[in-house]
């Protein structure tokens, strides 16, 4: 029999449980994450008994099969954070960081089209067959932050994590991690964090305007498949560029649907805004091994930057040339 939709609301109400969990479940979780504890106690005991060395952290990577996970508990560098690092590694011919995550001892030439991020499992079954991979990764934790390349490359927000200090168990640097660990939502949620940001500002140098949302033509023409564009150059009534932005860390089965997406969009743009030209802002390790979805999304637009210096610089040529800014 059907409810009336006070009714329906008084059970959400009056029979809302607050919190749902699966006691198994928690009692299991807890027990993994207990081993986790006890982990980091052990080591932090042998730390203080036999001082710090690489190779107790080898031995943790080697004979704990939760040693990976105290590391990144102890550092507070995620799962998802090593992976792009690794991917990093395996990409990059930096002879600094080769040398100090013995690259060539583990690591096979790859061709970079063929590049694909190493799963979690691939990783973990690395750890346990590869001494060098393992003393590489420690290598890593223990001296990243001195490697130029890595300087220059990662956030300060995670090159921080990477040193002697978190591996000491200092007071300050588990201070430090658990504030990193607290501020990372806020931290990538910042707008001065965003990508899009130096665009802005590059317009903003050049005196030109720009706007952001639905074109109107789009929303009258084809309301179920249009989107909110991040660049409408320099407005919306005289679009002369049309640009968007993705610039992905992470990556998710998602990034195919998002280039196809794009591709909708152009077409619809050609079709209703034809004097303009859509481009598109592509960067971040997240596309660097999707490269098939990589190829889809590129194929959308008239041209593609990323946010190197060089390629922004192309950019200002772009606009300079085109609205005959000197």
């Amino acid at each position: 029999m059907a409810k009336s939709v006070n009714d329906k609301f008084k059970t959400v109400i009056e029979k809302n449980t607050f919190y749902f969990f699966n006691r198994q479940f928690e009692e299991r979780y807890e027990g993994y994450l207990n081993s986790i504890r006890e982990s980091l106690l052990v080591l932090k005991n042998e730390i203080e008994t036999k001082g710090l060395t690489k190779e107790i952290f080898e031995q943790l990577l080697a004979n704990n099969e939760n040693g990976l996970t105290a590391l990144l508990a102890l550092t507070g560098f995620s799962n998802e954070s090593l992976k792009r690092l690794i991917t990093l590694i395996r990409v990059v011919d930096d002879p600094a960081l080769s040398k100090l995550s013995l690259k060539n001892k583990w690591h096979q030439s790859e061709r970079l089209e063929n590049v694909k991020e190493w799963s979690d499992s691939t990783i973990a079954r690395r750890i346990n067959d590869n001494e060098f991979f393992r003393a590489g990764i420690v290598n890593v934790f223990f001296e990243g932050a001195t490697v130029p390349f890595l300087a220059n490359t990662m956030p300060l927000f995670e090159l921080k994590k990477l040193g002697i200090s978190k591996l000491k168990f200092d007071v300050p640097a588990m201070i430090d991690t658990l504030v990193r660990y607290k501020e990372k939502g806020s931290y990538s949620g910042q707008k001065e964090n965003n990508p899009e940001t130096v665009v802005a500002d590059l317009l903003e140098k050049l005196g030109l305007t720009y706007e952001t949302g639905d074109l109107s033509e789009l929303i009258t023409n084809a309301p179920d498949t249009k989107r909110t564009m991040d660049f409408i150059i320099p407005n919306k009534a005289n679009p002369v560029f049309i640009a968007e932005s993705s610039f992905l860390v992470t990556t998710s089965s998602g990034q195919g649907d998002k280039s196809k997406t794009e591709i909708s969009i152009r077409q619809l743009i050609k079709q209703h805004y034809p004097k303009a030209k859509f481009i598109g802002f592509v960067d971040g390790i997240g596309w660097y091994v999707r490269k098939e979805d990589l190829k889809r999304m590129v194929a959308a637009y008239e041209d593609v930057f990323t946010f190197h210096k060089d390629e922004l610089t192309r950019f200002e040529s772009l606009l300079r040339a085109e609205f005959r800014i000197r």
